[in-house]
């Protein structure tokens, strides 16, 4: 067998990423749960023959699988804007596993208000900790501004929940087994923007087609939480298939961004028409 050609692009998703079969297998692959048990030295083998075979040097006898093994293993646990590691159930693999343990609790003791506050607290400390890991762009954030979004996101879950739970005192017990869902998916929506908030402050990058970096956008940013929002909606019932709803490297037009960063674009990339984002996960 000869050498592994360097034209493989393991910049973009093995499959096509236009279909939404396409973005279904590769969300089902980022998601598997079984990543979460790959050791430290798993996890740094595959980020060595991802950065290697980026910087043109292919790992001896290394096939095309084992090549996209590789990038799916380190795009799992590796923030694709920062290169940081993401906490162990901050990493969507973890999605899973932990919503099922999560949301049986919830579904199991939602009679009473003090368990009712309790885990929604334990599911919306999760969610926080999901949404901050796999948030869009490198910008950096302070502790107190991380801790005031947390502060805020979990306060207002858990408000959220218990305003539902009391609308539902005189309607039937299978009624109130439902509110946990509800409630999860009408707290999200509150969680998702706070833990971002640093993206709708300084915007996130946008690239070309090449990947080149060309500015920071805050429309591209609402854009992103929008259909991370939408997502937040239904994660709860099938997390890889909710993800393949939208690509996660989207783009928008330049027209559509902010005029200084539209000048600056046309300016320095006149034929620039469209620019990318990570729209995070």
């Amino acid at each position: 067998m000869g050498e592994l050609p360097l034209d493989i692009n393991i910049q973009e998703p093995r499959w096509d990423q236009s279909t939404f079969l396409g973005r279904a297998r590769h969300f089902f692959t980022v998601t598997d749960p079984r990543n979460l048990l790959l050791s430290g030295a798993q996890l740094e083998a595959s980020r060595n023959i991802v950065q290697n075979y980026r910087a043109g040097v292919v790992t001896p006898g290394l096939t095309e699988d084992q090549l996209w093994r590789a990038k799916y293993v380190y795009d799992s646990a590796f923030h694709p804007d920062t290169g940081e590691k993401v906490v162990l159930i901050g990493r969507m693999s973890a999605q899973v596993p932990m919503n099922m343990m999560i949301t049986g609790c919830m579904l199991t003791f939602y009679r009473k208000t003090p368990t009712v506050v309790f885990w929604q607290w334990v599911n919306q400390s999760f969610n926080a900790v999901v949404n901050y890991s796999n948030r869009s762009g490198d910008a950096p954030i302070t502790v107190q501004q991380l801790g005031t979004a947390y502060v805020s996101a979990t306060t207002g879950a858990v408000a959220t929940a218990l305003g539902l739970k009391s609308l539902t005192k005189h309607l039937p017990p299978l009624v109130g087994r439902f509110v946990p869902f509800a409630a999860v998916a009408a707290a999200n929506c509150i969680n998702i923007p706070l833990m971002r908030q640093r993206e709708l402050q300084v915007g996130i990058p946008v690239t070309d087609e090449a990947g080149q970096r060309l500015g920071h956008s805050v429309t591209a940013a609402k854009q992103g939480i929008f259909q991370v929002g939408l997502v937040g909606f239904c994660l709860i019932f099938a997390t890889p298939l909710c993800c393949a709803l939208f690509p996660q490297r989207s783009s928008i037009q330049v027209n559509r961004l902010e005029p200084e960063l539209r000048a600056q674009i046309q300016e320095q990339n006149p034929g620039t028409e469209v620019v990318y984002y990570n729209k995070g996960l």
